[in-house]
């Protein structure tokens, strides 16, 4: 399971991107919410959620320490369908993936519900994902 296909270059400008990517975050990993710290492990990075290094979508972009990182990447393929329903941190960028065409939705994607609960976890719907089903379904 996972990404094992990487591909594409990263772009030139990467340092900056990752860099405005890792700010957007307020310096935290979106999935465990620890700030980057060194010798803990939790060095912030930035993944491709699509595997594609060349692809600056700001969808396909999160910010992620080093441990959820690893953890994302060897466990998560975003071409598989959703079995269950995904965690709440991740629903902007399932999201903003099916709304750029890639993907089959399946039945787990209810865009207005994961916008209630993303909103109800006390994070703000990113301004970059679907606010509506319409873009989403793409």
């Amino acid at each position: 399971m996972g990404q094992a296909n990487h591909r594409g270059e990263y772009p030139a400008d990467w340092a900056q991107l990752a860099a405005q990517i890792k700010t957007e975050a307020g310096g935290k990993c979106v999935r465990c919410g620890h700030s980057h710290h060194y010798e803990s492990g939790h060095v912030l990075t930035v993944h491709h959620f699509d595997g594609d290094k060349a692809n600056r979508s700001r969808w396909n972009l999160m910010a992620l320490c080093q441990r959820c990182h690893l953890s994302v990447q060897a466990r998560v393929d975003p071409l598989v369908g959703l079995m269950f329903d995904p965690s709440t941190w991740a629903m902007p960028y399932i999201a903003g993936f099916h709304a750029a065409g890639f993907g089959v939705i399946g039945p787990r994607f209810d865009l207005d519900r994961w916008i209630a609960e993303y909103t109800a976890s006390g994070r703000e719907w990113p301004v970059w994902a679907p606010a509506s089903s319409m873009e989403a379904s793409r």
